[in-house]
């Protein structure tokens, strides 16, 4: 009998483990095989590898560790040997799965050509998304951007199918929608051409955006090099509700933690607020964390997740990931290296802006504040929809307020524009009447695509330099981003506000407790909004627009046209000659500011982003010159004239002369895009001093063979002149932690020697002293080939 009970308590400690998540020593979580997504039934989710990788480094480390901890420790390529710091250690990971949007697209894959191989090593899709500008409507507008960029279709088309990856056809939605609904999964690690990737997170992966060179190494088979990223706790108490939604957290921790508060660090969320939050409001949450400069954004696994892995299809990883839900939380005790409180219960509805995403003002000053600083307080355009607030929940909570307006006879003051994330979303929203009240209202819903979020709209209604308003419901606010007017003030809310704001036509309008005047010519103020988070008849998946790559790839050809003014294949740039640089003139020391959006513009601009030489063509010029407070206005040191930068920047290259450029704090925050990198290093560029860096642009720097160098003491800006003439010493003995000098050569004969810090690590020496990464790994394939 002692021998049956002690049996049959077994077995019930081992139920128990196993409805808390804890997989039994007689099957390892590995055991079971999951695909990582339905369109990729033969790449399965390896829970195995993190719940091994997790008993080596928690033997190790000794500590409680954080639920991004676990994740990214979990994925390590030798968690026996390397070394963990956190903000110190470069650690060597082993990403899941790639995802690149087409205007990143278009170089990684050219990247990943000119490498030499021939089969992805991890699972990688591309997505068209970001080549679609917004004119008219939708359907207008889709098919007139595949006539348009036909060309780039046909070469990612091609591309896609000939070395094993998926491809998203135009129209199909914005890449980090996609992602959401087909790829990401609880635990997971995915990388992204796109500084937004971060919004996986809100389905607890661990996703980062990252330059087009890091992807090719994860295509490659490479590991994937990371800082070790410090920790930033958001605990939320109290509940969500009325007009205050998850757009409002993010808005508050920009807020609080500024552009540049994030850097180096993932930010992951806790406490018991947590249940009133949809996973697509997560998700939002996570997107948008990059603008405070976050490697990304994470929320721990529940059911929320559970329900809309249910939602879109996918059961098998909603039970996995039960399963292994130990290692999708936090450990209690895990300690971090910042804590921010907030109550959601007392958070109000917020708008940040203009011109920088984490200005924040609360809606019950937000009146206040336009009056007080003259912004234009009539509302011009309101946008809502993006890759940043597109879901079901985010579309019938906006119609719950169209509706009620429509009820009392009005529609919209301003322009209103609608941008579904998906055609998942657009075909959902219009079987189920919310496009209808949308357009009833007044509204133009766009094409499934990143449209006025990235600059791609053809905006009509003011001039350029007009001062004038709008407000959108996307993530990034920079000057002139939206529509290329350096006038428009942009402001970011929520799609509620935004909707709200639509009717009143005016930014002083507060739906919390202003009214509008009915038709009836009687007022009436809003009922809090109400939506679903998930469609009460399920999904319509709408159009077929995937293609999976063909059985037989090697008859493939990709496309790609050598008179092409869109396309062109690259060649490696030359290594480092040995020498000490000396005489090196500053192209331009950059004042204030300086986004990627200032260094490699887009809008118009996106169609060159697969030619390196013509996407040249815009370099830095949005950047303020400090010499004269103009853009795009530099002096030539050779010839003394004054010209735009990037033609002054080539004929320094074309005469044999490297230049630098000095800038200011965060330089290169915002995008991801590389060619804010590739381009200063096909014009010349030899190094790019700053006081202080954003992550993803000091890495993108690294990877194509250039300096990127900071001051040691930030101050030291000052110091330079635009009309000097630099040395960098040195370089003849770079190592790790070693600092470099930089000497001024003063137009007056006077000298000045400043040092400069550097974050590289040897094998970052080694991309710079072959050229560039790409370099590197092409020279250690040929080594392995003969």
């Amino acid at each position: 009998m002692l021998n049956l009970a002690s049996k049959t308590q077994a077995v019930k400690r081992s139920l128990q483990r196993l409805a808390a998540g804890m997989a039994t020593a007689a099957e390892p979580i590995g055991a079971t095989k999951v695909p990582m997504s339905n369109l990729e039934p033969n790449a399965y989710i390896n829970y195995q590898r993190i719940e091994d990788n997790l008993a080596v480094v928690r033997d190790r480390l000794k500590r409680p560790l954080t639920l991004s901890e676990k994740i990214v420790y979990g994925h390590l390529d030798d968690p026996h040997n390397q070394e963990i710091e956190r903000g110190k250690s470069y650690l060597k990971l082993r990403p899941d799965r790639v995802a690149c949007q087409d205007a990143t697209a278009q170089m990684a894959i050219l990247q990943f050509m000119s490498a030499g191989m021939d089969t992805a090593a991890v699972p990688t899709t591309v997505h068209c998304d970001h080549l679609i500008e917004a004119q008219i409507g939708g359907v207008k507008d889709l098919e007139r951007a595949k006539e348009i960029n036909k060309e780039v279709y046909d070469f990612l088309a091609t591309a896609t199918a000939k070395y094993g990856l998926g491809f998203w056809r135009p129209g199909s939605g914005i890449i980090h929608q996609i992602i959401l609904e087909n790829y990401a999964f609880p635990g997971g690690l995915m990388i992204g051409t796109d500084s937004h990737t971060p919004n996986a997170g809100g389905l607890g992966m661990v996703a980062c955006g990252v330059g087009g060179a890091d992807a090719v190494d994860v295509m490659a088979g490479l590991p994937w090099e990371l800082k070790c990223p410090k920790v930033i706790q958001v605990n939320l108490t109290g509940k969500i509700g009325g007009w205050t939604t998850p757009k409002d957290v993010i808005l508050k921790v920009a807020g609080i933690l500024t552009v540049k508060g994030g850097t180096g660090a993932i930010v992951e969320y806790t406490g018991p607020g947590l249940e009133s939050l949809s996973c697509t409001g997560m998700a939002t949450i996570c997107n948008m964390g990059a603008e405070i400069g976050a490697t990304t954004s994470l929320f721990p696994f529940n059911h929320r997740m559970v329900d809309y892995l249910n939602a879109t299809r996918r059961e098998s990883i909603a039970n996995y990931a039960k399963r292994f839900q130990h290692n999708l939380k936090a450990d209690e005790g895990a300690e971090y290296d910042q804590t921010i409180e907030i109550n959601l219960s007392e958070l109000e509805p917020h708008i940040n802006g203009p011109f920088t995403p984490d200005l924040a003002t609360p809606i019950s000053k937000f009146a206040s504040e336009v009056e007080k600083n003259g912004w234009p307080a009539e509302l011009k355009v309101a946008l809502i929809g993006s890759c940043t607030n597109s879901s079901y929940e985010d579309m019938t909570r906006s119609a719950s307020i169209a509706k009620e307006a429509a009820a009392h006879g009005l529609q919209t003051k301003s322009k209103f524009t609608v941008t579904p994330g998906s055609e998942q979303v657009r075909a959902t929203i219009e079987r189920d009447g919310v496009m209808k009240v949308f357009e009833d209202a007044g509204g133009i819903v766009l094409a499934n695509a990143c449209g006025p979020c990235i600059g791609q709209w053809d905006r009509r209604d003011v001039k350029k330099g007009e001062p004038n308003s709008i407000i959108t419901s996307y993530n990034r606010n920079f000057t002139g981003r939206n529509d290329a007017n350096p006038a428009t003030h942009a402001f970011v809310a929520s799609p509620d506000i935004v909707t709200a704001m639509a009717f009143a036509g005016d930014l002083r309008f507060n739906p919390l407790k202003d009214t509008l005047t009915g038709t009836d010519g009687k007022p009436f103020k809003f009922s809090d909004p109400s939506g679903f988070e998930l469609p009460p008849r399920g999904y319509d998946p709408g159009q077929n627009t995937f293609q999976a790559p063909p059985e037989d790839r090697a008859s493939v050809q990709v496309a790609v046209d050598p008179k092409s003014d869109r396309l062109q294949l690259l060649k490696p740039f030359a290594p480092w000659d040995g020498k000490t640089p000396t005489d090196l003139p500053v192209l331009i020391k950059v004042k204030g500011k300086c986004t990627t959006d200032h260094i490699s513009a887009g809008g118009p601009w996106l169609k060159y982003r697969g030619h390196l030489e013509n996407i040249s063509q815009n370099c830095l010029i949005g950047a303020i010159n400090a010499e004269n407070g103009e853009a795009n206005k530099v002096k030539n040191q050779i010839t003394g004239e004054y010209g735009p930068v990037p033609q002054t920047a080539a004929y320094y290259r074309d005469r044999g002369v490297k230049w630098v450029v000095v800038g200011d704090h965060n330089y290169g925050e915002g995008s991801s895009r590389e060619h804010a990198a590739l381009e200063p290093r096909f014009l010349g560029g030899l190094a790019i001093i700053t006081r202080s860096f954003a992550r993803i642009h000091e890495t993108n720097l690294k990877k194509q063979g250039m300096l990127a160098l900071t001051f040691v003491n930030p101050e030291d800006y000052d110091k330079v002149r635009p009309s000097d003439r630099v040395d960098i010493l040195g370089l003849e003995s770079f190592a790790p932690g070693k600092n470099l000098t930089l000497v001024l050569k003063h137009e007056d004969g006077s000298k000045e020697e400043i040092p400069l810090a550097h974050s590289y690590n040897e094998g970052q020496i080694e991309w710079f002293k072959a050229g560039s990464a790409l370099n590197l790994m092409a020279s250690k394939a040929k080594a392995g080939k003969q």
